[in-house]
């Protein structure tokens, strides 16, 4: 025990210097950095990022000017580009496709075409208006005036050969008959053995009321009515059958004895 009282200074420094060393160990524990290292420094923030200049208006022109530059082989795309500058969106895609009048345009037209429908059917209105057929009640009296050609008394109807089926209007007085339109009855089918000019005569005498035919003898193409060979006039009465050339004709009768223009005439 006496030898502990007694220990040296050097033993006191090194006991000292063992609890300062374990007291600065426990700290080191405690805040978390290893033994013998150096203490860690927070990292500072990054430095925001520099962004260049802007360039100047020019340069930003010369780089689109640039980049909008085609091919030769694409010139026409500019001249669209032109030409639809001053139509709408829908307007430029459908001259695009198909060339098309814009619709403004086609609307004006539109528009055009049914005004003119409009004045067009005014006037075929006012036309119908003025032209209407007016209802006629009772007993009207007939006005009659001069005739405006010549009355027709009669027809020949073609019932054999060229122009079967077709008919030639008889008039009043002296009738000639042939295949050319001088005549006053022309028998104008193509039977070319029907004289051009006066093969016969078709006479009606509104005096007596009565139809004559007489052939012209001096023609070398020969007539019949009913299968005879007239030499001079005979009369003409309802459904006699006429031959001339290669034509067979039938006669018809509008005036007789029952009727005459002049009973019209009289009143």
């Amino acid at each position: 025990m006496g030898q502990n009282k007694s220990s040296t200074p050097g033993q006191r420094t090194g006991f000292l210097g063992t609890l300062k060393e374990a007291l600065a160990a426990a700290s080191r524990e405690d805040t978390g950095q290893p033994q013998n290292e150096a203490p860690v420094v927070a990292a500072s923030p990054p430095e925001p990022m520099q962004l260049p200049p802007p360039l100047p208006k020019a340069s930003v022109e010369a780089e689109v000017a640039e980049s909008a530059e085609v091919d030769p082989g694409t010139e026409a795309e500019p001249e669209m580009t032109q030409k639809t500058s001053g139509l709408s969106a829908a307007d430029a895609a459908r001259e695009a496709r198909g060339g098309t009048a814009p619709l403004k345009t086609v609307a004006a037209d539109v528009e055009q075409v049914d005004e003119t429908t409009r004045v067009a059917k005014k006037m075929v209105a006012k036309e119908e208006d003025a032209g209407r057929t007016q209802l006629v009640r009772g007993k009207v009296d007939v006005q009659r005036g001069q005739f405006g050609c010549d009355p027709v008394v009669g027809w020949l109807v073609i019932v054999g050969g060229p122009g079967i089926g077709a008919f030639r209007p008889v008039y009043e007085g002296n009738n000639s008959i042939g295949r050319a339109l001088t005549q006053r009855i022309p028998i104008d089918f193509g039977d070319d053995a029907i004289s051009s000019e006066e093969q016969a005569y078709i006479r009606y005498d509104s005096s007596d009321r009565s139809f004559l035919f007489v052939p012209n003898l001096a023609k070398t193409n020969v007539v019949s009515v009913n299968n005879a060979r007239p030499t001079g006039a005979v009369e003409l009465n309802a459904m006699d059958v006429i031959v001339m050339g290669r034509t067979q004709i039938v006669f018809v009768p509008f005036c007789g004895k029952d009727f005459d223009w002049s009973e019209i005439a009289e009143k």
